[in-house]
């Protein structure tokens, strides 16, 4: 069983920059000594994952939330703040940040990847294929020409890469591979 934890960060003033980011990792690096869990950061976002096989590890990622509310100088975005359960029989425990509970989801993007609780990646092939088909669509609209030569490059270079991104994420099951297909295969 795994219960992970997802945070992003908020800067203070809203400001932000390329550099803000970079900066921040480099401050707050030291930071990450006495933390139990696996601790990922990037750019704005802190993620706190832990496995959960007994109440030990509910009360490890509890500990590690509050180090990391006590150590931040920056202060953490609490309505953006998610706990994504994963494993099968996830007793789901709650977590706090600071005084406040923190809301659980099904499923999370993270870096532009949907990750759900059972880490299926159906929901993203779907969303994938929606995406290609409106890409698909706006190309037949624009394009007069109906010429392999004038249409293949567009739908290599503009529909392709929504529907590969699935299949290079996790092997996708059968269904997920058909309807990926399907936005490919020509319209009859």
């Amino acid at each position: 069983m795994l219960s992970m934890t997802s945070f992003r960060m908020e800067y203070p003033s809203g400001q932000r920059s390329v550099l803000g980011p970079a900066l921040f990792n480099i401050f707050v690096s030291h930071k990450d000594s006495g933390i139990e869990c696996t601790l990922s950061k990037f750019a704005d976002d802190t993620k706190l994952c832990g496995a959960v096989n007994a109440l030990e590890g509910r009360d490890a990622i509890q500990r590690n939330l509050d180090r990391l509310e006590r150590s931040a100088h920056v202060k953490f975005n609490k309505a953006k703040c998610k706990v994504l359960h994963m494993g099968r029989d996830n007793p789901k425990h709650k977590y706090r940040l600071g005084g406040e509970w923190i809301d659980s989801s099904p499923e999370e993007k993270d870096l532009g990847v949907l990750v759900d609780e059972k880490l299926s990646i159906s929901r993203q092939c779907t969303l994938a294929a929606q995406k290609a088909t409106r890409v698909l669509g706006c190309i037949k609209r624009s394009v007069t020409s109906r010429l392999r030569e004038g249409i293949l490059p567009l739908c290599s270079a503009l529909v392709r890469p929504h529907l590969q991104c699935c299949v290079q994420l996790g092997g996708p099951q059968d269904k997920d591979m058909e309807l990926l297909e399907r936005v490919q295969s020509p319209r009859r």
